[in-house]
C-alpha cells in the first residue's frame, strides 16, 4: 500500500472520530455552561462526583486519574472549600497529605447532578429498543478498551440512594444468597421482605438512609440505618454480592452508616445479626460495634443464636 493511500485513510479516520467526539459531547450536554443546568462546569462535577463516590482520597490521586494539572485541581478543591462542600483530614500514614471527603451540603449539591444526569442518559435509552441498547453498551465497551481504559487496582463502585424497584431486589438477592449459602428457608425471606416494606411505608429522610452499592451498573450491595428512637438507630440487612466481596463495600456501607447517624445526632447504633456469619460480624467490629447480648433461637429452619451489637457514637 503507498504511504498516501495509508495517511488518507487515517486522515479519514481521524476526521470521523472527531466528528462523533463533536456529536457525543453535544449529545450529553458538555458543552453547556453549567453541566446539567447546574452552577457547575463540567470539571468541578468530574471532580464532585469522583468526591462523592470515592473513600477518602487525596489530591494527588485524584490529579492523576483525572489527568487533571495539580494546581488547577487544587484551585477546584480550594472554591469547593469556600462553598463549604468539602472538608479535609490530615492522612494519619502522611500528615502532609489530605484526606478529602464532601460535606453534608456538598452531597446535596451532588445530588440533584447525580438525579439529572441519570435522568438524561435514560431518556437517551428509552427511545432504544432492549437489543439496541444492549449494542450501544458494547460499543461503548469497545472504545474503552481499544483506547486502553484500564482498572487499576480494585474495580470500582459507587454509592446511592435507593430508588423504585430496589426493595425487591435486595429481598430477591438477600433470600437467593442465604438459602444458597447457609440454607436459610423462606421465613428469613418474608423477614426481610416485612423490613424492606416498612422502611419504604415509615421512610424519614432526615433521620433514614438506605445505600445501594452499584459496579458497572449492577446493585452488588446495600445498607439501611432506620430510626429506632430519637437517639438510637438502627443498622439492617447489610449484604453484599460474592463476586463484590473483598471491594471493601461491607465496611464501606457500614461508614456511611456511621457517618449519617453522627451527623443527624443519634448516640448509639444497634443491630441484630446472627454468630454464623462471620464476615459481617468482621465489619462490624472493626468498625467498633460491640457485642452486648447473644441468645439461641429456632429461625428460618436452623438453630442459630442471635447477636445484638451496639456502637456509642
Amino acid at each position: 500500500m503507498k504511504a498516501g493511500t495509508a495517511d488518507s485513510g487515517l486522515e479519514h479516520r481521524i476526521a470521523l472520530m472527531r466528528r462523533f467526539n463533536r456529536f457525543y459531547t453535544a449529545k450529553i450536554g458538555v458543552l453547556r455552561e453549567g453541566l446539567l443546568d447546574s452552577a457547575f462546569p463540567l470539571p468541578e462535577a468530574r471532580v464532585l462526583y469522583e468526591l462523592a463516590n470515592r473513600e477518602r482520597p487525596v489530591a494527588a490521586e485524584l490529579a492523576k486519574d483525572l489527568g487533571l494539572d495539580p494546581g488547577y485541581l487544587s484551585r477546584i478543591l480550594r472554591g469547593f472549600e469556600r462553598r463549604g462542600l468539602l472538608s479535609r483530614q490530615p492522612s494519619p500514614e502522611d500528615g502532609r497529605r489530605s484526606l478529602l471527603s464532601l460535606t453534608e451540603a456538598g452531597r446535596q449539591a451532588f445530588a440533584p447532578l447525580d438525579a439529572r444526569s441519570r435522568s438524561e442518559i435514560g431518556a437517551m435509552l428509552v427511545g432504544l429498543s432492549a437489543g439496541e441498547q444492549r449494542r450501544l453498551i458494547e460499543a461503548m465497551r469497545t472504545i474503552e478498551s481499544l483506547l486502553g481504559a484500564v482498572t487499576k487496582g480494585k474495580p470500582p463502585y459507587l454509592l446511592r440512594p435507593h430508588r423504585p424497584g430496589d426493595m425487591g431486589w435486595i429481598v430477591h438477592r438477600q433470600a437467593v444468597l442465604y438459602a444458597e449459602e447457609y440454607g436459610w428457608d423462606e421465613q428469613f425471606e418474608a423477614l426481610i421482605a416485612e423490613i424492606a416494606a416498612g422502611f419504604i411505608k415509615r421512610f424519614d429522610p432526615k433521620r433514614e438512609r438506605c445505600w445501594i452499592a452499584e459496579r458497572e451498573g449492577e446493585i452488588v450491595g446495600s445498607v439501611f440505618l432506620v430510626k429506632k428512637s430519637a437517639t438510637a438507630a438502627k443498622l439492617r440487612l447489610l449484604y453484599v454480592e460474592p463476586e463484590a466481596r473483598g471491594l471493601g463495600i461491607g465496611s464501606r456501607l457500614v461508614a456511611e452508616c456511621i457517618r449519617f447517624a453522627r451527623q443527624v445526632g443519634y448516640r448509639k447504633i444497634t443491630l441484630w445479626t446472627n454468630s454464623i456469619l462471620v464476615a459481617a460480624r468482621h465489619i462490624y467490629e472493626a468498625a467498633g460495634f460491640r457485642l452486648v447480648g447473644e441468645e439461641a433461637h429456632h429461625s428460618f429452619g436452623h438453630d442459630l443464636v442471635a447477636e445484638t451489637w451496639e456502637l456509642r457514637l
